[in-house]
């Protein structure tokens, strides 16, 4: 039985040292199939990454939407505008402005009632670390049927936007419409009456910051020093030692005749 076994092997043996092919093709269909497989895989790790990486920048941009502006200025009050309740006149509040970016930045007010609310000025460009007190009027209505209004809130809102500009740019406000992606939203301020017959510290600084508005006001609207020389006519230059020796001859001049 076992001589019949060996005889059986050494058969099959010489079919396939007879047959040679076969052992090639064998061996070509596996190497095939191992490529064929490298590739699917490589391609497949390929497209892995692709998708990968897309989805990386798919969570950046929703996590730089979701993370607050970056602020370029420092509002004071911060998110309100305090207004004396007195119905039927006309109102200011007033808010501070500070650039505190390294980069002049022009800023803009916008208001939910342009028809009885304005400010002074609308709008301009701060240097870094500059600061500007803005006034804003308000017309506040009488309450229907003369009624005591106990709620001292208005639905009326003011947004103030910023933008990085260049030294030396002019202020227009066609420059937040040009430049509408680059624009922050700096804050949202609510209107709040404060009551004129109770005192408050908002009411105290309400009045602080309205008297040093009024007094930038009026600083602006002064010439600016001469510091030139003094000029008299048309475009005749007066020098200072000519002008005290003109004195000192005419003085000499009246003495000599009264000793005469």
């Amino acid at each position: 039985m076992a001589i019949a076994d060996r005889q059986q092997r050494s058969s099959e043996g010489k079919v396939f040292s007879l047959c040679p092919f076969w052992r090639t093709s064998t061996t070509m269909n596996n190497s095939s199939s191992s490529s064929s497989t490298h590739n699917l895989n490589h391609n497949g790790n390929r497209h892995t990454e692709r998708v990968n990486t897309k989805r990386s920048k798919n969570v950046s941009s929703i996590a730089r939407s979701l993370l607050p502006p970056r602020r370029r200025l420092r509002l004071d009050p911060s998110n309100k505008l305090y207004f004396p309740y007195k119905p039927g006149t006309q109102v200011r509040s007033a808010i501070r402005l500070k650039n505190t970016s390294k980069s002049h930045v022009a800023f803009k007010f916008q208001t939910t009632a342009p028809k009885s609310c304005y400010m002074r000025p609308p709008g301009g460009i701060l240097a870094p670390g500059e600061s500007i007190i803005a006034t804003v009027f308000k017309f506040v209505e009488k309450p229907e049927n003369d009624e005591v209004q106990v709620d001292l809130k208005s639905k009326v809102k003011f947004k103030i936007m910023s933008l990085k500009v260049t030294a030396g740019v002019d202020y227009l406000p066609e420059l937040f419409d040009e430049q509408r992606d680059q624009v922050t939203v700096e804050r949202i301020l609510r209107v709040v009456f404060l009551d004129v017959q109770r005192p408050s510290p908002a009411m105290d600084k309400l009045r602080r910051q309205l008297a040093e508005a009024e007094a930038a006001l009026e600083a602006r609207k002064k010439p600016p020093p001469d510091t030139g020389p003094k000029v008299v006519g048309e475009g005749l230059v007066i020098d200072e030692w000519k002008e005290r020796r003109e004195k000192y001859l005419a003085r000499q001049q009246v003495e000599a005749v009264d000793s005469t």
